[in-house]
């Protein structure tokens, strides 16, 4: 399936803007590695990866947005996981940080086999599969319309790649960083475990913070409040929640500054 991708304007009078929201121009996607296992308990599976191209190529064409995007590696290999099995820490890290730019060239294959031109980028340089991360660059490939996919991210050990996410995003002049998960939202308990768990519609960063709720790790969630970059948590399987997302619709929860209003939806 092609995809002709075209400028078009993000949001409009049909779509119902959410107060604290606005349309988003370019935004970091931080997804998690298990978005392309498939069926599978763990790798790659490349049908997987071709669902979760089809999904943002349908947002790219509908919303015109500039995308970048951010993997982990957690369907290869986890860091920590090394560490307690007694390897040294860093170089476990290092491991997990080849295994996000096996999963960049993966979604990347699949989306230029939906016709959307993908660029990936690695904070440790591998020159003859991907191109070494320079800043400029990235913003030059997003202002041509080109999807950027950042791996191995922060090309550093002790720090994730949802941390990796968040500084992408300020780097490249992100309107806003979203963070896809496996539940709708970011709640005051795990849904998966407390029956009544409520979900915010919107948060404070300090109030994520100080709550300990698992929404991203603590130097990323700082990250973001110290820039006020608007975070919107929410789950990318649901009909069209991407396209609403970048539309400002009211998608997930929003997390942001001290003097925005937070309340339970």
């Amino acid at each position: 399936m092609a995809v002709n991708v075209q400028k078009q304007e993000v949001g409009g009078p049909e779509h119902q803007i959410a107060p604290g929201r606005r349309p988003y121009r370019r935004i970091l996607l931080k997804l998690g590695g298990e978005y392309l296992v498939g069926d599978a308990r763990y790798g790659i599976d490349p049908r997987a990866a071709q669902r979760l191209a089809e999904l943002l190529a349908q947002a790219i064409h509908d919303t015109g947005v500039e995308l970048a995007i951010v993997i982990g590696g957690g369907n290869l290999w986890r860091g920590d996981t090394g560490h307690q099995l007694g390897m040294e820490e860093a170089q476990s890290h290092y491991i997990g940080m080849l295994g996000t730019c096996m999963n960049a060239l993966a979604l990347q294959e699949a989306l230029e086999r939906v016709g959307i031109v993908t660029r990936v980028q690695t904070a440790i340089e591998m020159r003859q599969v991907a191109e070494p991360y320079i800043r400029r660059r990235a913003i030059d490939h997003l202002e041509d319309g080109k999807v950027v996919i950042f791996g191995a991210g922060t090309g550093n050990p002790f720090f994730t790649t949802d941390t990796a996410g968040a500084l992408r995003a300020m780097e490249i002049g992100a309107d806003v960083l979203f963070k896809a998960t496996y539940v709708d939202g970011v709640y005051d308990a795990d849904p998966r475990k407390v029956a009544s768990a409520s979900r915010y519609d919107r948060i404070t960063y300090l109030d994520v913070l100080n709550q300990r709720l698992q929404v991203m790790d603590s130097t990323a969630i700082s990250l973001c409040m110290e820039h006020s970059l608007p975070l919107v948590v929410f789950r990318l399987e649901e009909a069209d929640a991407l396209t609403r997302a970048i539309r400002g619709e009211s998608v997930g929860t929003l997390v942001g500054p001290a003097d925005l209003p937070t309340d339970v939806k």
